[in-house]
Order: C-alpha cells, then structure tokens, then sequence
C-alpha cells in the first residue's frame, strides 16, 4: 500500500529555534530535510501515521559561510549547491567529487548533507571525504549546541551519536594548512552511474621537500557498518618515501584497519582487493 499523506502529520517549524523546540514537545517526530529516503518509505506506506518534522523551511540552515579558518556548510544544503560553491571546489574537491555522485541530478538537487550524515548508511558517498578532511558535525538540541568530529557520529548501521532532541544545523570543514600535495575520492559501484556503492575511497597526503610524507589521510566507505579511516596506514606511511616496498608494506596494513562485509552488493573479498587496489593506485599517483 502506497503513503497516504492524509495519514501523516506533518510539523514544518520556519526557524531553527522553532524547529529545536518542536522536536522536542514532539521526540517521536522523523526529521525531515531533503527525504530522498523518507520518500521511499512513504510510498511503500512505511510512514503511515507517522509525525515528521519537515525541516525545509528553516533558512539559517541553507547557507554555507566561508569563515577565516574553514567553511560552514549548513545542514539543509543540497549536493548541487555544493558543487557550485567555488571556495568548496577550490579547498575541497574530494567532497564537491562525492556529491557529483550521489544519485541522480533529481537527488542531488534534493539531498542534503545534514540529511545524508543523519540517514548513517554505510554507503553514505560523501562520508569518506569528510573523514579525511576531518570536518565537524555541529548540532543543536534542548541542551544547547556541541561540535562532534566527524570520526564520532556514527554509532552503526542507519544509527549516530545524537543526543534526544538534537537536530544537525551545519557541518564545519576546516581549512587544512597546507595544500595537498595529492587528492582523490573514487566510487566503485556495479555501473559507472546512479550506483550504490561497493567501496569508496577518498585520499589527501603531503609531500615534504625531501620527498617523504609529512602528513596522509585516508578513508574507505562501504567496507564496514561506518566510514573507517586508515590509521594504521597513515601512522606507518608518515615519514616516509613512497615507493614499492612502502606502498606493498602499507597496503599489507590494510585489514589492519578495516575488515570489509558481505552483503547483497559486493563480497567481502572483491571489497577488500578492490580497496588493496585503490589505496596502491592512489599512493602511486596512478588514480585521479
């Protein structure tokens, strides 16, 4: 049976105040931003007689401001508008590059970042750039407001770290200090296009004058209940030269960090070589 919409109340707050206020008379309530998931339940019926929270009128949330030492892109910001803003094309392409892949233009127009943070699915495309560029989810609730980096949000699968009654307003990408030296972000899916993912990657490293790394982050999405960075890599390749046996000694360190799933998209096994394989083309600058 399709979504009734007689059958669903619907709270539309026109400010954030408004909106934290009413979450909270209402907890029940299914936070509502760009709803390219919520949507999918509603014509399967699966939100009969539920109360949303429609968050799209709430304007404070739609603005992305570039401050001295970052950028706040606020929580109701579409893919699309990412994309276009040209301070986030210049500093952040990895995150502008995962938007490009999210669904369709129809979702990209529609999803929100706040939104595909709070929908916490594993195969969330823009998650692993944000880890590397260690960006801060900031949210709001009855008890004021807290930054969460983003290597804490997730608590599991479709699950996160928010509080009752806290409702995501903007996430916080800091300015790194210095310009990567290299940077890339990679979607693998059973097509070219409008795919969930197998695995995703996404990259920064720096170059010091005498060639070895000064600093690397590292990400995969897909691979696990939550996007995961590479700390054993990175630990083991800081202060070194890249070169075969480094690259092979850092891609041996791979399941260190990771242990990759089975599910109804991929294999754990093609999961993990696949990644094996992007992290070595990635350190070799063989993948852009």
């Amino acid at each position: 049976m399709r979504g009734d919409a007689k059958s669903m109340t619907v709270l539309s707050p026109r400010t954030a105040a408004e909106a934290v206020k009413t979450y909270a008379k209402v907890p029940t309530a299914m936070p509502f931003a760009g709803g390219t998931d919520i949507m999918v339940g509603w014509n399967l019926g699966l939100m009969n007689g539920r109360v949303v929270l429609d968050l799209s009128r709430v304007s404070e949330w739609k603005k992305i401001t570039v401050v001295s030492d970052g950028v706040d892109v606020g929580s109701l910001v579409t893919h699309a508008d990412i994309q276009k803003h040209p301070v986030l094309r210049k500093r952040f392409p990895l995150l502008v590059a995962a938007c490009a892949t999210v669904g369709a233009a129809q979702i990209q127009n529609r999803g929100t970042i706040g939104g595909n943070i709070a929908n916490a699915s594993p195969a969330g495309d823009t998650f692993p750039a944000l880890a590397v560029y260690e960006a801060t989810v900031r949210v709001v609730g009855p008890n004021g407001r807290r930054a969460i980096p983003m290597s804490e949000i997730f608590a599991g699968v479709k699950k996160t770290t928010l509080k009752p009654g806290e409702l995501i307003e903007a996430v916080f990408l800091p300015f790194p200090d210095k310009t990567p030296t290299r940077g890339v972000f990679r979607k693998v899916g059973t097509r070219a296009a409008q795919a969930i993912s197998k695995t995703m990657f996404a990259g920064l490293l720096w170059n010091g004058k005498n060639g070895e790394l000064t600093g690397v982050r590292l990400a995969f999405g897909s691979l696990a209940p939550t996007v995961k960075r590479l700390h054993a890599v990175e630990g083991f390749l800081k202060g070194r030269r890249l070169n075969d046996v480094s690259i092979s000694a850092a891609a041996d360190l791979l399941t260190s960090d990771v242990s990759p799933i089975d599910d109804i998209r991929s294999t754990r096994e093609y999961r993990l070589r696949v990644s094996r394989n992007l992290l070595v083309a990635f350190l070799k600058g063989e993948v852009k």
